[in-house]
């Protein structure tokens, strides 16, 4: 080839306009709304959906944008954002899916159950153990599709306006609980209500209710709990890893180009990640700043921690007689709870009691 054709070519490559990335070629702009499950001043539950929409955009130049809006935005929280998505009204949710435990109590699985999976087992549970799998199969019928997007850890048991010491003092108190717990408590002569996290303090001042659990330290001090029940009640042994779910509408989730839906699951995954990091880092402040503040920590009993765990298995058997879903899933995750159990004694629990009994004069 001559050298003038070679020049002319490479002066007609280097005139030519630099080739966009594929995803910006070929992927459309997409525009959804998400409806939160949570006010906007709990900047973790909801900022989870925040930080959501931020990476989505990001990995794909603004074409793939969404949309967060608060609860009472567009429909108020609890599970009437699920509904939203279920029927089209939005394309998706960020919530708790046992908020929905109403329709069908396996919902709770996609939150968490009363004594079963802590946060890393859950995530282990989900990628790996088919619960993924089994969950979207259920979550079809609602025309639902889901994945975590946020994780809590180990909550706090709540706020109580008197001390606890047995299972009598359970009797007849009037408890702001979630998912399946307020079935177990009410076993044990609790009076569960439903109530949404911006009405905790209200109702607790005004005496409509005796005691309320939200989520932890960090949370719980930005409603003001502590301000009207000094009891500080441990561990929440009913939101023990507690999942927030992006839950999408699933034609919409269908609809999405691969790369999308790649790209989503991989926010998903992060925010998982971002979530429960947040609440490592904020919730040991925020729990001296409480107990300098004047709340008091106690600790369930073992009388009471024993009496729960009964009544929850008794409340499990009664659901699976009449719901082989359930029944099915309850079965999947207990299997791996068993086994993953193991691993923790030998491994992160010996090493955690370890450590805190070392490190006790440092705190």
């Amino acid at each position: 080839m001559k050298r003038r054709t070679l020049l002319t070519g490479a002066a007609a490559a280097a005139a030519a306009p630099i080739a966009s990335p594929a995803i910006a070629q070929s992927a459309p702009s997409i525009k959804w709304r998400l409806v939160s499950a949570f006010p906007k001043s709990l900047d973790t539950l909801y900022g989870g959906s925040v930080h959501l929409a931020k990476r989505v955009a990001e990995a794909t130049d603004g074409r793939f944008e969404i949309q967060p809006f608060a609860a009472g935005e567009i429909v108020p929280g609890g599970g009437a954002v699920i509904d939203a998505a279920s029927t089209g009204t939005v394309e998706c949710c960020h919530t708790c899916s046992y908020y929905a435990i109403g329709k069908d109590p396996t919902f709770a699985f996609g939150t968490c159950i009363p004594f079963g999976l802590n946060a890393r087992q859950t995530t282990a549970w989900l990628q790996f153990g088919g619960g993924n799998e089994m969950l979207n199969a259920f979550y079809e019928k609602f025309n639902l599709y889901g994945m975590a997007a946020g994780n809590t850890g180990v909550q706090m048991g709540g706020w109580f306006r008197k001390e606890i010491n047995t299972v009598e003092d359970l009797k007849g108190v009037k408890f702001r609980v979630g998912g399946l717990a307020g079935n177990i408590l009410l076993k044990l002569g609790v009076v569960p209500q439903q109530i949404g996290g911006g009405d905790l303090y209200a109702s607790l001042e005004r005496g409509t209710i005796d005691a309320a659990e939200w989520t932890g330290a960090y949370d719980d001090e930005k409603l003001g709990l502590s301000k009207v029940a000094k009891y500080y009640y441990y561990p929440g042994w009913w939101d023990q890893g507690t999942v927030i779910s992006l839950m999408i509408n699933n034609g919409k989730w269908q609809e999405l180009p691969a790369a999308y839906k790649a790209i989503l699951s991989d926010a998903c995954a992060e925010t998982n990640a971002w979530m429960q990091a947040k609440y490592d880092y904020e919730n040991p402040p925020a729990l001296k700043r409480l107990i300098a503040a004047g709340a008091q920590l106690r600790a369930f009993s073992p009388a009471i921690m024993s009496a729960s765990y009964k009544a929850a298995e008794e409340t499990f058997a009664e659901i699976s007689a009449r719901n082989p879903t359930f029944k099915a899933t309850l079965a999947a995750m207990m299997e791996f709870r068993a086994a993953s159990s193991l691993w923790w004694q030998v491994s992160e629990l010996p090493y955690d009691i370890n450590i805190a009994n070392l490190t006790r004069g440092q705190r």
